[in-house]
């Protein structure tokens, strides 16, 4: 029998390679020389080893993901044809994003067969227009996910859709239509854009799905308990940091969830982060967007969404569809990166990352329930105060290119082709009546455009 290559070397502990570089260091501070404090408090060492991976430090990951397409309607017959031409493109599956509640579901998902997923978010709350979808699920055999999510739509507008009272009630109805795949969404990716660290990305989502917990658990309602939650989840360009992201945000979810008897599985639906993407060498963003989405598929999403490169600045067009889809089946079809089933396990730094990750935004999740829970802290502004300072940090890094987005911050093009833009680039403030602060999302690099665009 052939031995194993490995058993001629000694096995080489922690504390050694450290004294080797400690000598090697001549002199110099291990601590200051050679350990990264990233914005999330964790600290990256040099070398990382088996002891640095923890028992137990796993959660389920999917052995295989969806790429999906996100539409905008306005229409329901120009939302099917775009629907269909997407899916004839390759698409595994659709996000509608419906504009208004007079927009006939039936024309919208017709000739959608039952082997594309369908995600809708509605842009209204509505238990009559999900029975519509309901009732089309079970006419067609459709598998339908609805992206509700009330306390994202509070967090990020200031105010309910109607009252807390009135929106939970629509919630309740909402979750019983029985052939709807799924009815309830967190949106995680709120806090990213708006400028939170991975650690209070996550540890905000655990809070924002644990006020929906406790208002099932008040109920008749067993929603919960046989469906999996869905997380939206905005993956930025810190590459290893995300994947551990979403490989902590399972860990976390499978330790909360069977406190109330909820199901521990999830649906990570993963896209591209706005925060880093760009109007200045804007092609840029394709780079961006691939890295990201690798990402997601390493870190273990089961759907990923890509993000057009031009999306921040054009409306919806056929070219950058074509290409942010393009490059999800590249990644699948000619990189193969649907072969390996968690690809990640057993990689000493993101199985560390992954646990310190976990670590500390359950930490703050604590904190947050000792508080009053998440609604209360975001009613009383301490949320919104938290992502302004980490926002702050990281928009500083930025300013003194400590961050670098290529082609914005550091070597732009003198001679920059600014783009014709189709719709807002830097949002107004809109002053309106709000019940609380909400959370303002913003790119990093957009003062620095605005000096740069010519009025």
């Amino acid at each position: 029998m052939t031995k194993s290559l490995f058993d001629g070397f000694e096995e080489v502990s922690a504390k050694q390679w450290k004294q080797k570089i400690q000598f090697d260091l001549k002199g110099a501070d291990y601590n200051e020389a050679l350990i990264y404090k990233s914005l999330e408090g964790i600290d990256i060492k040099p070398f990382y080893n088996q002891e640095d991976i923890a028992e137990n430090n796993s959660a389920s990951h999917p052995s295989s993901w969806k790429n999906c397409v996100k539409i905008v309607v306005n229409s329901a017959i120009i939302g099917n044809q775009k629907a269909l031409e997407t899916i004839k493109k390759g698409a595994e599956s659709i996000h509608f994003v419906i504009s208004q509640e007079d927009i006939d579901p039936k024309n919208l998902l017709q000739h959608i067969t039952s082997t594309t997923s369908v995600f809708i978010e509605t842009e209204f709350l509505s238990p009559s227009y999900i029975q519509k979808l309901n009732d089309i699920a079970k006419e067609i055999n459709l598998s339908i996910y609805i992206l509700t999510d009330i306390i994202s739509n509070l967090a990020s507008t200031g105010n309910w859709y109607k009252t807390l009272k009135e929106d939970h009630a629509s919630l309740d109805q909402i979750t019983k239509n029985e052939y709807i795949k799924n009815s309830i969404s967190i949106d995680i990716g709120l806090y990213q854009n708006a400028g939170a660290t991975m650690v209070q990305q996550l540890a905000y989502g655990l809070a924002h799905a644990n006020e929906y917990l406790n208002h099932f658990e008040n109920t008749t309602n067993t929603f919960l308990k046989k469906t999996p939650i869905i997380f939206k989840v905005a993956v930025g360009g810190n590459y290893f940091f995300e994947i551990a992201k979403l490989r902590a945000l399972r860990i976390l979810w499978s330790t909360l969830a069977p406190e109330y008897n909820a199901t521990t599985e999830c649906h990570i639906l993963a896209y591209p982060s706005y925060r880093n993407k760009t109007i200045l060498d804007y092609n840029v963003n394709m780079l961006r967007t691939t890295t990201e989405c690798m990402s997601a598929i390493l870190g273990g999403a089961d759907t990923i969404q890509n993000l057009p490169y031009d999306d921040i600045y054009h409306l919806e067009n056929d070219f950058g569809t074509r290409i942010s889809l393009n490059q999800l089946l590249i990644l699948k079809n000619e990189s193969y990166f649907d072969l390996v089933a968690n690809p990640a396990s057993g990689s000493y730094y993101i199985e560390s990352l992954t646990k310190q990750m976990a670590d500390k935004s359950l930490s703050i999740f604590k904190n947050i329930e000792e508080g009053g829970g998440f609604l209360n802290q975001l009613k009383s502004g301490v949320i919104q105060k938290k992502i302004k300072e980490s926002a702050e940090k990281e928009q500083e890094l930025f300013d003194n290119e400590k961050i670098i987005l290529t082609g914005t911050n550091k070597y732009q093009n003198p001679e920059e082709h600014i783009p014709e833009f189709q719709k807002p680039v830097f949002p107004e403030k809109k002053v309106r009546k709000t019940l609380l602060p909400p959370i303002i999302t913003k790119r990093l690099p957009q003062e620095i455009e605005r000096k740069t665009v010519k009025p």
